[in-house]
């Protein structure tokens, strides 16, 4: 799938820029539901997960441990189904706002985050680390033990005088896939994330 392969090729550009030595290979299958793992090493940087239900144009989720200087931190990335900008589906994209926001609802407890947009994903992230957009273990805390995640948009702008209001939302089950994997997912992020930063990552993506 084409949003899979251009995290292969961010995971290059991002090796590259670090030092790091990383290799694509695209195996297996994806699970329509749940957490896929990072195949092939001992401590896996990601977890990739489909979205049960959307509105706009978000092809995965990904749970990262992301590069950050001499560090590794915990981010949500989306990637999508085209070049983008991220959308809701039938909207053109000269009616983005200039301010969107975003929020991400676990049950019933609501976290706001900020929105990044990079040159091929858009980052999640509700706290910072020197300047870094990263998840707070809070919100890995509630990742885990939650049942359902509801990722809402706010990217259209409004007419005069109306109110602002969420115009995308991506529903991700958490309790879908094999037993454990949920719990695994983040479990490996947070450990990859608390290591050392390896100086050799093999990058195995399942693809459909």
């Amino acid at each position: 799938m084409q949003a899979l392969r251009r995290i292969v090729r961010t995971a290059l550009v991002a090796g590259i820029a670090t030092g790091l030595w990383l290799t694509p290979v695209l195996a297996g299958e994806f699970e329509a539901t749940g957490w896929t793992l990072e195949q092939g090493v001992d401590v896996p940087s990601y977890a990739v997960i489909e979205p049960r239900s959307r509105n706009l144009n978000l092809d995965v989720v990904v749970l990262a441990c992301e590069q950050a200087d001499d560090r590794r931190i915990p981010q949500i990335q989306l990637y999508l189904t085209n070049d983008g900008p991220l959308m809701p589906n039938g909207v053109a994209v000269g009616r983005t706002k200039r301010d969107p926001r975003a929020e991400i609802v676990i049950d019933d407890h609501v976290f706001p985050v900020g929105l990044l947009f990079a040159e091929d994903h858009v980052v999640l992230s509700d706290e910072t680390q020197a300047l870094f957009p990263r998840v707070s273990e809070r919100l890995l805390d509630a990742i885990e033990q939650g049942t359902t995640m509801r990722l809402r948009f706010d990217l259209i702008a409004e007419p005069p005088g109306m109110p602002a209001a969420f115009d995308g939302e991506a529903v991700v089950d958490l309790q879908g896939g094999p037993a454990g994997t949920r719990g695994k997912a983040v479990a490996a992020v947070r450990r990859c994330a608390t290591g050392p930063a390896p100086q050799t990552v093999a990058l195995a993506i399942p693809s459909r």
